[in-house]
């Protein structure tokens, strides 16, 4: 584990460093719970697992970190309509789904066929594609039963 830990750290210092950041304890800690997680945690999600590494952390501390990490090209963020955001340490391209009921992100593996892209970008006029982000959003195994809803069916 320690190699793992040597890793992420060297990972974090050439990204700070290139965008003038300098790393700190607290900067570490919230980079090595995005990078070991498979969840997509809030801020908050961040704030109570990081405190137990680093127990001085305040959430605002968190909350620039976070936003240092997204700038640093190390994490995402994803954003929402309704103001909450989620973090992920994975940056490899991937698509996600989100739960419209408890708000659960998980990643898919997937890749858009060649020329997808292109093609969007040519439909789209005057509008500059820079990229894209993919998310299905639906009803996790949890909260579908208690909705009752399945997989819609199609007539044969």
């Amino acid at each position: 584990m320690a190699a793992n830990h040597d890793s992420s750290d060297s990972t974090l210092r050439a990204a700070l460093e290139a965008k003038g950041h300098r790393v700190t304890e607290q900067r570490a800690a919230v980079y090595r719970f995005l990078a070991h997680t498979h969840d997509h945690p809030t801020a908050d999600d961040v704030f109570l697992n990081v405190r137990s590494e680093v127990p001085g952390i305040s959430l605002a501390t968190v909350y620039k970190s976070l936003e240092t990490l997204v700038g640093c090209g190390l994490a995402t963020r994803l954003s929402y309509s309704d103001g909450s955001a989620r973090y992920d340490g994975r940056t490899d391209p991937h698509h996600h789904t989100r739960c419209l009921v408890c708000g659960s992100v998980s990643d898919i593996p997937g890749h858009l066929p060649d020329g997808f892209l292109q093609d969007l970008h040519a439909g789209s006029g005057a509008f500059r594609v820079m990229g894209y982000r993919l998310e299905l959003t639906g009803y996790c195994v949890a909260c579908a039963p208690a909705l009752d809803v399945g997989v819609p069916r199609t007539s044969a």
